[in-house]
């Protein structure tokens, strides 16, 4: 179906999910009298389809694997209600089928210049820092369970990095969850991949992975993302410039930033050089 999603046949849930899937997307165009496209370029733990509504309205079918991460995807867009964000247009809960507004022309923020997606940050994340409450995790909950994971899989790793900056995430993971400020929701995989060009808002986002958290969590994957450069200049003057606009607490986003990246690093082919490269920028300069 694609390659992207190869990955989910080494496990029983994720070979059922595959094999059903064709018959999904079918069940799924006739529930909403959708005519498909081709599946869009990239795909890791959904697939997610051009369609055409029978009102000639072009929108999008996505069909997600249900994961840690994405688990309320669909009720994070019903929270944001379209400001800053697609639309959802209608969710099948049973089959975690999402029907979306497209964002058009869709072209990723990863496009644009350094500065002009700083500025569209800056814009964009306080119309997402919305109160909320149940169903969304916490990130106090989140980082008592990545202070263990990622103990335990540093050591499996074989200690891919320098035990200073696994303490340092270890000690940020706890002292910052119980002294936050106001907590919202946030998008915690807020890359320039998911913010696509559009006509109904300028930029909007997609693909939520959403937290209930405090705002300066949220620069995190936005620090840490490659697509707008990676080195320590570019790193830290994404840091810089977003506290800044935002008046956000710099020290608390710069140890979010080296605590999440970490807790995302390490898999079983090792860790993420990049991710690590980031964390110690990060780590010196305190």
């Amino acid at each position: 179906m694609h390659e992207g999603l190869d990955w989910l046949a080494e496990s029983p849930e994720g070979s059922a999910w595959l094999e059903a899937l064709p018959d999904v997307l079918a069940d799924c165009a006739s529930r909403w009298s959708l005519v498909l496209g081709e599946p869009f370029g990239e795909a890791f733990e959904s697939l997610a389809v051009p369609a055409r509504r029978a009102d000639g309205m072009a929108a999008v079918l996505k069909i997600a694997f249900r994961g840690h991460e994405n688990r309320f995807e669909a009720a994070a867009l019903r929270h944001w209600g379209g400001d800053g964000a697609v639309w959802l247009l209608d969710y099948d809960e049973q089959r975690n089928a999402l029907l979306l507004e497209q964002a058009q022309p869709g072209t990723p923020l990863a496009d644009e210049s350094s500065d002009t997606a700083l500025e569209v940050y800056a814009d964009l994340l306080p119309r997402l820092w919305k109160p909320a409450g149940r169903p969304f995790r916490t990130v106090a909950d989140e980082a008592a369970w990545w202070a263990g994971e990622l103990q335990r899989d540093w050591e499996l790793a074989g200690r891919p990095f320098e035990r200073e900056l696994l303490d340092v995430a270890l000690q940020a993971l706890h002292d910052l969850p119980p002294t936050q400020g106001e907590i919202v929701l946030v998008h915690q995989d807020l890359h320039a991949g998911n913010v696509l060009r559009a006509t109904r808002q300028p930029w909007l986002v997609i693909d939520p992975k959403p937290m209930l958290a405090e705002r300066e969590f949220s620069l995190a994957p936005i620090v840490r993302g490659a697509e707008l450069g990676h080195s320590r200049d570019a790193v830290i003057g994404r840091l810089d410039r977003l506290c800044q606009r935002l008046r956000l607490d710099r020290d608390r986003a710069r140890r979010w930033t080296i605590a999440q990246t970490l807790a995302w690093a390490i898999s079983d082919s090792g860790a993420i050089p990049e991710h690590v490269e980031v964390s110690r920028w990060l780590l010196r300069d305190a």
